[in-house]
């Protein structure tokens, strides 16, 4: 998706990102603070949280409310619900990342979702929401606001030989 200037109805959701463990604890890792407009979908919002993290975008993923036990989430929402007619899937409960945007999951200020980013080796992200405003004149969405802390290799060491 194209970086766009946003009109002044349009608002700006800014979510904190940062790379977690599978208890949910965030402190002292690396993390990202996002500016994305409302109208992207959470499939958009993921795509931009793996560019900030320098990550290659190629593996499933959903957002979850359940912070540390994903697969016991009461508000879910996962590309394998856009793939299931696609690709023939079992169905899923959770809800389309692809049609859902973002400002339909992070309603209120403090609202945190797991992002769960390749099944296989568990990517976690907590995704909280800091603020909602207006778009700045001139400015571009989406954008990084702050970056902190160096993003791991997502595929770990590279070996030369």
């Amino acid at each position: 998706m194209k970086n766009r200037r946003e009109k002044q109805e349009e608002k700006i959701y800014i979510l904190k990102v940062a790379i977690s463990d599978v208890f949910g604890r965030v402190k002292g890792t690396p993390h990202r603070i996002l500016a994305i407009p409302e109208r992207f979908t959470l499939y958009g919002l993921a795509e931009k949280i793996i560019n900030a993290f320098d990550f290659d975008f190629d593996h499933c993923f959903g957002f979850f409310d359940n912070l540390k036990i994903w697969a016991k989430s009461n508000e879910c929402y996962e590309l394998f619900k856009d793939l299931e007619k696609e690709q023939g899937l079992e169905p899923t409960h959770c809800k389309s990342v692809k049609k859902t945007k973002i400002d339909g999951v992070f309603n209120k200020i403090g609202k945190e979702m797991l992002f769960l980013f390749d099944y296989g080796d568990e990517w976690r992200f907590i995704v909280e929401l800091k603020g909602i405003e207006s778009p700045k004149q001139d400015t571009k969405y989406p954008l990084i606001l702050e970056s902190v802390g160096d993003a791991p290799l997502q595929y770990g060491e590279i070996d030369e030989d």
